[in-house]
């Protein structure tokens, strides 16, 4: 498609805007807190803002419309998983990891948390989970960088591997300068941006079609949808879509072991501030979603309403229903408007591609390097730090270079090695005291293998169910199992759970 200059301009200062906050946050990331949690000084809004946008990425205006404009609301069982997975995250976790990780030692990642949590010395641990994020994230990244080069191919009309390679550069570039401040900040101004342009694109979308009724029937007429389009129980070839529905809602169960999203709960200034932030967050998460939903179907709507035969001529010629959200903002919106609101889909991918890069630097370079050279100094970490991200970046670079990748298939597969392999690992190690470093690992372990095993085998994979499903309870037993037959420091782990309960742990004051 052809683009004013104003939609390409508007495009364009955006990502110079990006990259001037990593250039700006370059000097005040002084040490590994810092470039890692941002001292542990974020607040509500920041904190809440950065870990939705952080998590949603580009598959909320891309994967996710998409798929309920081809599948129907069935589909919108992922968003309902989410909503309450989000919810659910902040009321259970969040205060809770934010005090435990401090009493602990002030871990600043989650490998290192898991070691501190159970007063073990052993590299253990921090080797398994930095394996485990490492893998994960990668692919992870990888759907990141794919939906950056949709977007970019489909903004300037570059060859793929060009598009890739420039929005590759663009996201490494700040979180390589910046960390874990130039990340957040930006996340809350991408996440805002975000939540604007999916409230906007619907709306018009829906002016834009006053007879929905005469779309419908020419929808159905064509074969682009059935009778059970609309349905929440149901297929599109009217069978009852109960896996649909377990696999939808299995989603939500991915919040609790993602480390790009919990160290978010880490950082926050004071556990006191949750509240507002859990607030701030459903919020938006909620209205966001739901507008993710209706982009899809009143994108089916508008596509084939009679008058738009053209139009749905020239959707058909992408063959790539991940790009409704961008074919509709280019469709209907005056070009800089439309310039600024696919900006939001850069803002989306980098929001989270920039936290996946960090987390696995954090992972190599802490939970590995710092394992083996104990004595290096601030400085030299924090070099390793920035060099992990362009090396992390280049493999995931490579994992995306075949066009013909789904952003939702990588992000699923992802999403669900993360939950499963950290899920049960990291509630249990908060509330359940009995708990062991044995069974964290057993859990670990067992919930990432399941999900490879899950997506590979077609026994499994043929079934259906979301790989997450079974993980998270595989993961969940084994950790249970083992830590019942293995033995803890019961005088230890009582006085560190009544220290992580203490009004006094935090000195920073609540906002």
């Amino acid at each position: 498609m052809e683009f004013s200059i104003y939609t390409v301009a508007a495009f364009i200062l955006y990502a110079l805007v990006i990259l001037a906050i990593g250039i700006l946050s370059f000097r005040k990331s002084k040490n590994m807190s810092d470039y890692f949690l941002g001292g542990r000084k974020l607040g509500s809004w920041t904190t809440a803002i950065s870990a939705q946008a952080s998590d949603m990425s580009g598959w909320l205006l891309m994967g996710l419309p998409g798929s309920v404009m081809v599948g129907g609301l069935t589909q919108s069982w992922i968003a309902i998983g989410l909503f309450i997975g989000t919810y659910l995250n902040w009321l259970i976790l969040a205060k809770r990891l934010r005090k435990m990780s401090y009493a602990v030692g002030d871990a600043i990642t989650i490998p290192e948390y898991f070691q501190k949590r159970f007063f073990n010395n052993s590299p253990v641990v921090r080797l398994v989970c930095a394996i485990i994020i490492f893998f994960f994230f990668l692919i992870y990244t990888a759907s990141a960088f794919s939906g950056g080069a949709k977007l970019f191919n489909f903004v300037f009309g570059v060859e793929y591997r060009i598009a890739l390679t420039i929005g590759a550069l663009i996201i490494i570039s700040y979180t390589f300068l910046g960390g874990f401040l130039a990340v957040c900040w930006t996340d809350l101004m991408q996440g805002t941006l975000m939540f604007i342009a999916l409230v906007v694109v619907p709306i018009v979308v829906l002016v834009k079609v006053p007879d929905t009724g005469a779309a419908w029937n020419a929808a159905l007429t064509n074969g682009a949808i059935t009778d059970y389009y609309l349905s929440f129980i149901k297929n599109p070839d009217g069978t009852l879509a109960i896996t649909t529905i377990v696999s939808g809602l299995a989603w939500g169960l991915g919040y609790f072991g993602m480390p790009h999203i919990l160290v978010r709960f880490m950082a926050i200034k004071n556990s006191d501030m949750i509240k507002k932030s859990r607030l701030i967050a459903t919020i938006w998460v909620f209205v966001t979603l739901f507008a993710a939903v209706l982009v899809g179907i009143f994108g089916m709507m508008f596509l084939n309403a009679p008058e738009n035969a053209d139009i749905l001529a020239k959707f058909n010629q992408m063959g790539d229903s991940e790009k409704i959200f961008m074919f509709l903002s280019s469709s209907l919106l005056p070009a800089i408007i439309a310039g600024v609101i696919l900006s939001a889909i850069l803002a989306a991918i980098m929001s989270t591609a920039d936290s996946q890069l960090l987390v696995t630097s954090s992972a190599v370079t802490n939970d590995m390097f710092k394992l083996f050279k104990k004595n290096a100094s601030e400085k030299t970490l924090m070099w390793i730090s920035r060099g992990t991200v362009i090396v992390v970046a280049v493999i995931a670079y490579i994992i995306a270079l075949d066009e013909n990748s789904s952003v939702m298939g990588l992000v699923s597969y992802a999403w669900a090695g993360l939950g499963a392999a950290f899920g049960p690992a990291m509630l249990l190690s908060l509330f359940w005291k009995r708990m062991t470093i044995h069974g964290a690992v057993a859990g670990i372990i067992a919930g990432g293998a399941s999900v490879i095993i899950w997506e590979n085998v077609p026994l499994f994979a043929n079934t259906g169910v979301y790989s997450l499903a079974p993980a998270f309870a595989i993961a969940l037993c084994a950790v249970i199992a083992v830590s019942l037959i293995t033995k803890i420091d019961v005088s230890k782990v009582d006085e560190l759970f009544q220290k992580a309960s203490s009004h006094s742990l935090e000195e920073p004051k609540a906002e």
